[in-house]
């Protein structure tokens, strides 16, 4: 974890502390009561003033000084005290009761997109107690390596009587869903003889979307699938009534009312009879497999992709859903393994952006090849039993197993299908002795009707996709 300081004492600094809520969490099994006394430290006054009662005490025993032996032993007393009253309080109870709120713009967030984040703590009511606590505390934000990035969070703060304010941002470096939180307090009594830290609030989970890029969906190579004759429309609840317009639209059928409403072209979904459903499969297999939780990291053992090629297929895929979607077609994006029951449609550009990219924030890849071929050989099920004649399909691959790539193959004969095969280095040395073999998966689909091209892994989905378009193997 990675932590913003804001110390209140020096408005607008800020600075890391490393992960100070480390110790505690390992002691989670033991009681809440006994894990607050245990994150209460002596500050220097505190030390000095128990070392001297300590000293104290002892010569008063020696030199037989009951005056000198309660002073020293009042001095010890004192620091022990104030040492259970620290580790007894809890900032979000009785009268000096703290709240924290956090809010996040926008939420969900985009890989490598800045996101504002506003922290507030409060007093949960006016109380003198409350104010007292909120004069002497320091905050410390926790946040995950993928949310900070390598040069963590810079914080500026805004301290009133009732309130402290944090503000900063946040730019997430990986895809995924990863927490912000819990507050790290840090406090010292009103003599300051010792110093606490404790965690105020809850952690706010975080989704962090992958990038996407805007895709040429309406090219002559590919042709205008929207377009097609494909009989009765493809309802939807979305686009039953307005799309937004988007370039290659017939002008006729901009609706102006509701484009002023709205603020933005908008055009009548209705005509648009000719529109067709596009299902995007993503092979899990070009991702990395979840992390180790015994040591949280991913594993980089040999013939398991790396992330940075995992992001570049996660982003591939999310890209052609997502630029259909705007385009206005009924999309969706099926992950290898998603379950025996269809993936539902998505439909309109801002809803369905959404869904789509919702659905990628946890994938990961298979623990294993068997698992791989498994989750390949139920989603071609899945799709068999609902796909419709007149949607496309387009997968991104892997190199698939003999039985796996026969199953798919034989969705060509079905309808529209076009596939883009990242291609690993590795399987390139092995094609001529066995599979997973990136050559025979590309022979097995093309002679099924399959529209295919390969690429080389961490391809951009632009170049990959216009290599897909202008059919380059």
């Amino acid at each position: 974890m990675t932590d913003a300081a804001a110390d209140r004492s020096v408005p607008g600094a800020a600075r890391d502390t490393g992960g100070t809520a480390s110790p505690g969490r390992r002691r989670g099994d033991a009681h809440p009561a006994l894990r607050r006394l245990a994150r209460v430290r002596p500050t220097r006054r505190g030390t000095a003033l128990l070392v001297v009662g300590v000293v104290l005490a002892a010569l008063g025993v020696l030199l037989d000084l009951p005056d000198v032996v309660g002073l020293g032993t009042a001095a010890v007393l004192a620091v022990l005290l104030a040492w259970a009253l620290m580790g007894t309080q809890r900032l979000d109870a009785g009268r000096g009761a703290l709240l924290v709120t956090r809010e996040l713009t926008p939420n969900p967030v985009v890989r490598d997109q800045t996101a504002a984040v506003r922290l507030v703590v409060g007093a949960r009511a006016r109380t003198g107690a409350a104010y007292e606590r909120l004069a002497r505390l320091r905050l410390s934000e926790q946040a995950a390596h993928e949310l900070a990035g390598p040069h963590g969070i810079r914080a500026r703060v805004t301290a009133h009587p009732d309130r402290i304010a944090v503000s900063y941002a946040l730019t997430p470096s990986r895809r995924g869903r990863w927490p912000l939180g819990p507050l790290l307090t840090t406090r010292t009594d009103a003599f300051g003889l010792v110093r606490t830290t404790q965690p105020l609030g809850v952690a706010t989970k975080v989704a962090v979307w992958p990038r996407t890029v805007e895709l040429p969906t309406r090219t002559r190579v590919l042709g205008e699938v929207d377009r097609a004759a494909t009989g009765a429309r493809y309802a939807s609840t979305d686009d039953s009534v307005l799309r937004e317009y988007v370039p290659g639209d017939d002008p006729r059928r901009v609706h102006w009312a509701g484009s002023a409403r709205q603020g933005r072209l908008m055009v009548r979904a209705d005509e648009s009879a000719g529109v067709r459903p596009v299902t995007v499969v993503l092979d899990r297999s070009l991702l990395p497999p979840p992390v180790d939780p015994r040591t949280g990291v991913w594993p980089t053992s040999r013939g398991v992709r790396t992330h940075g090629e995992g992001e570049r297929a996660v982003e591939l895929a999310a890209s052609i859903a997502v630029s259909f979607l705007e385009a206005g077609h009924p999309a969706r994006l099926v992950p290898t393994g998603s379950g025996p029951a269809p993936v539902p449609f998505a439909a309109g550009a801002r809803t369905g952006r959404a869904t789509v990219l919702d659905s990628t924030v946890d994938l990961h890849g298979h623990r294993g090849a068997a698992d791989g071929e498994r989750a390949v050989l139920q989603t071609v099920r899945s799709l068999r039993t609902s796909r419709s004649q007149d949607e496309v399909l387009v997968a991104v691959l892997g190199a698939l197993p003999e039985g796996a790539v026969r199953e798919v193959a034989e969705l060509g004969v079905e309808g529209t299908c076009w596939a883009l095969v990242v291609a690993d280095p590795e399987t390139r040395a092995r094609e001529a002795g066995g599979p997973p073999s990136t050559a025979a998966t590309v022979a097995d689909l093309r002679a099924a009707g399959w529209r295919v091209a390969t690429c080389p892994p961490g391809t951009p989905p632009d170049r990959a996709w216009a290599l897909l378009a202008e059919g380059v193997s």
